[in-house]
C-alpha cells in the first residue's frame, strides 16, 4: 500500500499508547477517520501493567485511552468518525461495573471477552454524545464471523464445534449465516467510516453495511444489538469506569 506510515502501538501498554498518540499529534494533522480494530478473544486469565483483565485493557481500555489522546487531531479534521470493532459476542454479557477485572468473581473467559465487546458498544455510545459539537460521529460495528489470529486461543475442536470450517480444515464462507472473509468482514467498518448514509448520524451499532436491529436480551439470533450494548446510563457508568481506570479526566 502506497504512502502507508507504520508506528509501534502495543494497547496493553499505557506507555506505548501515549508514545503512538503523541507523535500523531504533535505535527498539527487532522485524522479524519480512527478504526479501533485491534483485539483480543477467550485468552487465559492475564493483566495489563495497571492491573486490568487483559480483554477489557485490550479491547477497550487501550483504544479509550489512544482515541481521547487523538482527539486534537480528531477535532482538526471538523468531520472525523470514530468506528469501534464490536461483535455479536456482546450477547454473552454486559459490563459489570462492580468487578469489571474479575478480581472477586471468578474469571470465565467468554464472559470477559462479551464484556469488553458490550464496553466497544457503549463507547460508541458515549464517544458520539461528546464528539457530535465538534462534528465526531462514533459507530459500533459487528463485523461478522471471520476465520483470523483472534481464534488462537481455542483449540480446533472449540472451532469446528462452532461449525466454520469444512472438511478439510477451511473457513466456511456463508456471508448469510454470518461466515465471512475477511474484506467482507471489513466492509462493514468501511461503510461506517465513509458511507454518506450515515451523515447525521452516529452512536449506533452496524452490521452487514446497515444499521443493526434492536433485539431482546434472550434472542439467540447471531444478529442485532441487545439492549445493554444501547444504553445511555450505562454509557455514562463506562466513561466515568474508564476514566477511573486510565486515569484520563475526559473532556476536562
Amino acid at each position: 500500500m502506497p504512502r502507508v506510515i507504520a508506528a509501534a502501538l502495543d494497547l496493553m501498554d499505557p506507555t506505548s499508547v501515549d508514545a503512538f498518540a503523541n507523535r500523531f499529534v504533535g505535527p498539527g494533522q487532522a485524522l479524519h477517520i480512527l478504526v479501533n480494530n485491534a483485539g483480543i478473544m477467550a485468552n487465559p486469565l492475564t493483566r495489563d501493567a495497571r492491573g486490568s483483565e487483559s480483554q477489557f485493557a485490550t479491547n477497550h481500555l487501550g483504544h479509550f485511552q489512544l482515541t481521547t489522546l487523538l482527539w486534537p487531531a480528531l477535532r482538526r479534521a471538523k468531520g472525523a468518525r470514530v468506528v469501534s470493532l464490536s461483535s455479536v459476542g456482546h450477547r454473552r454479557a454486559k459490563v459489570d461495573f462492580e468487578d469489571p477485572n474479575f478480581e472477586r468473581r471468578e474469571y470465565d473467559r467468554w464472559i470477559a471477552y462479551g464484556q469488553s465487546k458490550t464496553a466497544n458498544a457503549l463507547f460508541a455510545v458515549g464517544l458520539d454524545v461528546i464528539g457530535e459539537p465538534d462534528g465526531i460521529r462514533a459507530f459500533s460495528v459487528h463485523p461478522g464471523g471471520v476465520i483470523t489470529d483472534l481464534i488462537r486461543y481455542m483449540s480446533r475442536e472449540e472451532v469446528r464445534a462452532y461449525g466454520v470450517l469444512d472438511e478439510n480444515g477451511r473457513p466456511i464462507i456463508d456471508p448469510a449465516h454470518n461466515m465471512k472473509t475477511p474484506e467482507q468482514g471489513a466492509a462493514t467498518s468501511v461503510w461506517c467510516a465513509t458511507s454518506r448514509q450515515l451523515e447525521g448520524l452516529g452512536g449506533v451499532y452496524c452490521e452487514d453495511c446497515d444499521i443493526a436491529v434492536p433485539v431482546p436480551g434472550d434472542s439467540t439470533e447471531l444478529r442485532g444489538v441487545r439492549p445493554w450494548a444501547m444504553d445511555r446510563e450505562f454509557a455514562d457508568q463506562l466513561w466515568n469506569l474508564s476514566e477511573k481506570l486510565t486515569g484520563i479526566c475526559f473532556p476536562n
